[in-house]
């Protein structure tokens, strides 16, 4: 009897699923945004119930391959990213911060308790759900996975949190700059003689972001295969830890703890940043004859054949005499004098740019990097495009980041098939906006 049962909800949910498949790929048919066949995520739907930096970043990845990323959004309140600030977009208000991570996607407000059968009947129709609550939040609105998995078998279901769905810290809530303290980054960061410090933009975020991107492509890729879904957890503590590269496995295979070392390198000198007359100028030499060619090309081919600089070893043994001297040499000129000299080398050097330098340097601009797209209420918003070109396929910025609710009537009208009277409704109630 209860095998009959099971078997009739299965059959129910499956002819469900079909046939909002089917309503919602017609949908689809009509108006892509742009996305064709040359999109490697062309037909990948994902609902992405996630917020502020890791999950939105992720999702923004897959938008830019051409995947169909439905924002759900608390009404009335939205991304908590849309209020960090200033500055501020003039018209919508929006953060320039929500900005970053947004663009290529269709923004939803659905009340979570209160909106569950029509985020239920979205996740029929999707490949993917990505969600960044704290582990176990979403089961008491019937959105965890367990639930889901039921609705939709083939569902990859990606948890973004601050340290998994296991463990004693499993329940804490996860931002960046904590978990960057717990997992050793502040203390490896920073000056030798100051306090911990803070890399300039969240990278464990974004770290985490990328990670959770290429493990869903895994999870699709495996789906073609098995023809099924699956969980995929991604914390911000194992993330920051697997950024500890070389300096955990000095500790885990040598016992070798270590400390902050500002812009130099702990095991190859000169490789740090100099002051010039106008700036900061960051150079390394990571051989020997990279070495020799600095010296000649700063006039010192002496100091190369010195016993105490020959190797890169002795150059780490006299490390504080070495930085000295070029110290003096380098804060004599310009930044800009030193990189037409340096022109052509063979060793690493480059500026240190503020941000203004960044997006003026020809390179940048030769290369369009910036995209400029067309927003609906401030005209046009700027974003740094996708950092990854293919020879076949598209990978691209194609809409600007989305107002708050700006699709919510699209989305349930096209891909749900709910009528105006119904829409104004769950409106009038409160249920969306």
């Amino acid at each position: 009897m209860l095998t009959q049962r099971l078997y009739s909800r299965g059959l129910a949910n499956y002819r469900a699923w079909q046939s909002l498949r089917k309503f919602a790929a017609s949908a689809n048919n009509a108006n892509d945004n742009d996305v064709d066949e040359r999109h490697p995520l062309k037909g990948i739907r994902i609902l992405d119930l996630t917020r502020i930096i890791a999950g939105p970043y992720c999702t923004m990845v897959l938008g830019d391959l051409g995947a169909e990323v439905i924002k759900v959004e608390r009404p009335h309140f939205g991304d908590e990213s849309r209020k960090w600030g200033p500055p501020f977009l003039e018209q919508s208000k929006d953060s320039t911060y929500y900005l970053a991570s947004n663009r290529n996607k269709q923004s939803v407000c659905i009340d979570l308790k209160r909106g569950t059968d029509m985020l239920h009947d979205l996740a029929r129709i999707s490949d993917v759900f990505v969600e960044n609550y704290v582990p176990g939040t979403l089961d008491r609105y019937g959105l965890g996975y367990e639930q889901l998995k039921e609705i939709n078998p083939k569902l990859v279901y990606c948890t973004l949190s601050g340290y998994g769905s296991t463990g004693p810290y499993a329940k804490r809530p996860g931002y960046d700059v904590i978990a960057s303290s717990m997992g050793g980054l502040l203390h490896i960061t920073g000056q030798p003689d100051g306090p911990p410090s803070k890399v300039g933009v969240a990278v464990t975020d974004i770290a985490t972001g990328l990670y959770a991107h290429g493990a869903i492509l895994a999870a699709l890729y495996q789906r073609e295969r098995t023809q099924r879904g699956q969980k995929i957890d991604v914390d911000l503590l194992s993330t920051c830890c697997s950024l500890l590269i070389n300096v955990g496995s000095n500790y885990l295979n040598a016992g070798t703890e270590a400390k902050r070392w500002g812009t130099q390198h702990s095991s190859i000198v000169p490789y740090q940043s100099f002051k010039t007359r106008d700036g900061y100028l960051t150079l390394g030499a990571g051989s020997d004859a990279q070495f020799v060619e600095l010296c000649r090309r700063l006039g010192i081919e002496q100091v190369s054949s010195d016993p105490k600089f020959r190797t890169n070893r002795d150059r780490v043994t006299n490390r504080k005499e070495l930085v000295k001297l070029l110290e003096d040499i380098l804060s004599g000129d310009t930044s800009k004098n030193w990189m037409n000299q340096f022109e052509g080398a063979s060793f690493p050097v480059g500026p240190v740019n503020n941000i203004r330098e960044v997006f003026e340097d020809e390179h940048i601009q030769a290369i369009n990097l910036v995209k400029s797209l067309r927003h609906d209420q401030d005209g046009a918003v700027k974003v740094v495009g996708p950092p990854v070109v293919y020879s076949e396929a598209r990978n691209d910025a194609r809409t600007a980041p989305p107002t708050l609710g700006e699709h919510t009537d699209k989305v349930l009208s096209q891909l749900l098939g709910y009528d105006p009277q119904k829409i104004q409704h769950l409106r009038d109630q409160g249920i969306i906006q």
